[in-house]
């Protein structure tokens, strides 16, 4: 990616940031991170608030806009919604449900064979360790960001995990039919299996800007 383009993408995956925290990531200048920002506020891809600190002046958070965000496409969005509405015309609520169930079915078998593989290259011993939950979920969170939805993960200080996806490939789809976004959590569930729980701690339908998922040992 140009730099340009590492603007906009660490602005999608790290949300707001400043000019300066900008320029220590893409190792440039204060002045060249500005001259970034600046050439793609003009395009309309950035904005910015200034947002007032403890102590010292307001500081100048840019973000990503509406258009900044459309560069992140929705796979096939237009093609999909489509295929809802003639679902639902053609066999109703049942015929959606039974389409989101195939859906679910197929992404839990390629979810389970990605962690089946990476537990086999890890050996045994890795997968009967006290880190195979967070291997699982870096296998899932590979799968999904193979996928398009810009997986990553992260552990907390309490031991917990997240499961942070910074895009959403088919958020159109969900938008209309907020069933693929249930069959998810439910899949996340039973693919990283009942020695944990999955919780959904932000979700993009819902206002944020990503979908953050929060995943802990249990038993």
């Amino acid at each position: 990616m140009n730099t340009a383009d590492n603007v906009l993408f660490l602005l999608k995956t790290r949300g707001p940031q400043t000019a300066q925290k900008l320029a220590e990531l893409l190792e440039l200048t204060s002045m060249g991170a500005r001259r970034q920002l600046e050439s793609a506020q003009e395009k309309g891809l950035v904005g910015f608030e200034d947002v007032a600190d403890k102590v010292g002046r307001p500081s100048r958070r840019w973000h990503l806009t509406e258009a900044g965000h459309a560069r992140f496409p929705d796979r096939h969005a237009d093609l999909t919604l489509q295929m809802i509405h003639q679902v639902r015309a053609l066999f109703g609520e049942e015929g959606m449900d039974k389409l989101i169930a195939a859906r679910e079915q197929e992404s839990e078998a390629a979810y389970q064979a990605a962690l089946a593989q990476a537990e086999a290259d890890a050996g045994p011993a890795e997968a009967a360790s006290s880190h195979a939950l967070a291997s699982r979920v870096s296998a899932l969170a590979r799968a999904r960001d193979a996928e398009g939805y810009m997986a990553e993960t992260e552990v907390q200080p309490d031991g917990s995990l997240l499961l942070i996806e910074n895009h959403c490939p088919i958020c159109a789809a969900a938008t209309s039919c907020q069933g693929f976004c249930r069959s998810e959590l439910q899949v996340f569930q039973r693919v990283l299996g009942k020695g944990c729980q999955v919780e959904r701690a932000e979700h993009l339908l819902s206002g944020a800007r990503r979908c953050v998922y929060v995943i802990r040992q249990v038993g």
